[in-house]
């Protein structure tokens, strides 16, 4: 059964960074693509980026490109998302899952950026 656990989000201030992870389970982690989403308040849910089975290749969504990196660890079957420069219209739940199609979804971990 695919479990997909997202943690590290927290309320931080403008032009702040927090690294995100994703620790994955039920699956064999390494021959899957996985991407990062979020679903800021009253919007639909995003793609973020995704990153290649064996991490050689990374794709982001222009509004992040810059700012945020995704990366992952196989033998720990954990994905990384490090976002830097943080704005406020970054506040939302962000998610975890594979790539191009998804899984059921995970619980979300909050980001809120705010001064």
């Amino acid at each position: 059964q695919v479990r997909l656990v997202e943690s590290g989000g927290g309320l931080v201030q403008p032009g702040g960074s927090l690294r995100l992870a994703c620790t994955a389970s039920g699956f064999t982690f390494r021959d899957y693509t996985m991407s990062w989403y979020r679903q800021g308040p009253g919007k639909e849910r995003e793609l973020v980026g995704h990153i290649s089975a064996v991490g050689e290749a990374t794709n982001y969504a222009d509004s992040v490109k810059g700012r945020f990196t995704i990366s992952r660890d196989n033998a720990k079957n954990t994905m990384y998302l490090q976002m830097n420069s943080l704005k406020p219209e970054d506040t939302g739940v962000y998610y975890c899952n594979n790539y191009p199609n998804t899984w059921s979804w995970g619980q979300g971990t909050q980001v809120t950026v705010s001064s």
